[in-house]
């Protein structure tokens, strides 16, 4: 058991809202249910008006902000920000609809230069950059979890372990585009970043007696730099299901069904899986019906689809039964890098003795800090360095590998070392 969570079992290291104070008795180590935010549930900002009054609240406001965003996945086309929730000290809990304020960059600027805390940062950064909030600094609450060894890194599962309060988690699925937001909905959002600021403290003070902080520092500034992720090449290819489909034709047709899904979704702005599901495309490439009689025979296309929706997938499929075989997909995509390491052997069997040689020596290493492998090192650095190592290892040439494949300074300080003895590995 760390510091941090020997605190969190002994005393509540924040009693708020609806939780019993210090005074109760409360049986050792049971969590401490936070039923409401300290300050109650803020009313939603949906107006240019409502919204100045939290810019300059929060410009006025000490400290870091903590930040979140719900979106409407499974639910709606995209992944835009549905809610926004902020906590800063001195402003108080702050929810903003993006839908009636879809410009929040003034209050990115009024924001500039303080560090945002947010909760697995990577997942809601696109959707917060998307209306106008771009951090400089952050504090991944997440990843400071992994880094310092918890179990379990989910935002519930860390409040508990880490402050001794138990987060009611029942709406973390939920349609966010609904409007009105019904109210256990918002008391939701405004609890998740309620503790975010205790969090954030304690996990430093933990990462600080690990010896970790730096490194923690380093992994949060490369987050914040990180530029916008390009769009994705031939995303239709991760259909899920693709891997049963083996012939170029079949390919055309997964294409041509999920372009004409993606246009439909967009335009009625549904997910894409309400419109029609991947098993559904998946069995229709298989199949190649010949028409939409036969289409609708099949699993997905079933009794509650109209004759102009069959007619629509039907007219897909037959755009791609009359492609040309030029214009019919190749097998697999053009892999930059090396193959995957099941063929290493048989390719070239003194890289997979250099491949084994440093993911034992990594794994390791990652057990003996107490942190999961893939925050040491990510493997497909490791496989890139072991499938085309630099000439010669030495310790200079693969620290230079290490950071031309993005590594950060702590991760090179710590598994060039291996990676140098790992790559003189004979087959």
């Amino acid at each position: 058991m760390t510091d941090a969570q020997e605190t969190a079992s002994d005393t509540a290291l924040r009693t708020t809202g609806g939780a019993p104070s210090d005074d109760d008795v409360l049986p050792r180590g049971l969590p401490i249910p936070l039923l409401e935010p300290r300050e109650g549930i803020p009313p939603v900002v949906a107006t240019e008006e409502a919204l100045a009054e939290v810019v300059a609240a929060f410009a006025a406001g000490r400290g870091p902000v903590a930040v979140d965003a719900e979106r409407a996945s499974g639910y709606r086309y995209g992944q835009r920000a549905y809610l926004v929730q902020l906590r800063r000290e001195g402003a108080g809990t702050a929810l903003i609809d993006p839908v009636g304020c879809p410009d929040l960059s003034g209050l990115g600027e009024a924001l500039a230069g303080t560090e945002w805390i947010l909760h697995a940062a990577t997942q809601d950064l696109p959707c917060l950059r998307d209306i106008g909030m771009v951090p400089s600094r952050l504090f991944d609450t997440e990843l400071a979890g992994r880094l310092a060894g918890f179990p379990r890194v989910g935002l519930g599962a860390m409040v508990e372990s880490v402050l001794g309060y138990a987060l009611e988690k029942g709406h973390s699925a939920v349609d966010w585009s609904t409007r009105p937001l019904p109210e256990p909905w918002l008391r939701y959002a405004a609890l998740d970043v309620e503790l975010l600021v205790d969090l954030r403290d304690e996990l430093e003070k933990e990462l600080d007696r690990q010896g970790k902080l730096e490194w923690a520092l380093e992994e949060f500034a490369a987050i914040a730099a990180a530029p916008p992720a390009p769009p994705r090449k031939d995303p239709w290819r991760r259909t899920s299901g693709m891997h049963k489909v083996r012939r170029r034709r079949q390919m055309a047709v997964v294409r041509e069904l999920w372009t004409a899904r993606d246009r439909i979704a967009q335009r009625r702005d549904v997910s894409p899986g309400k419109v029609l599901s991947d098993a559904a495309i998946i069995e229709a490439a298989l199949a190649l019906p010949p028409n939409a009689g036969a289409l609708s025979a099949l699993p997905g296309f079933g009794q509650r689809m109209g004759r102009r929706q069959l007619e629509q997938w039907q007219a897909a499929v037959d755009r791609a039964k009359a492609l040309p075989e030029s214009e019919l997909p190749q097998p697999g995509q053009p892999v930059a890098g090396p193959p995957p390491p099941r063929a290493w052997a048989d390719k070239d069997p003194a890289a997979a003795a250099r491949l084994a040689a440093a993911r034992t020596a990594v794994s390791a290493l990652a057990e003996e800090l107490n942190l999961p492998q893939e925050n040491l090192i990510t493997p497909d650095t490791v496989r890139r360095v072991c499938w085309e190592p630099p000439a010669p290892a030495t310790q200079e040439t693969v620290e230079s590998a290490l950071a031309a494949h993005g590594a950060r300074a702590w991760q090179i300080r710590l598994v060039a070392p291996l990676l140098v003895t790992a790559l003189a590995a004979k087959a």
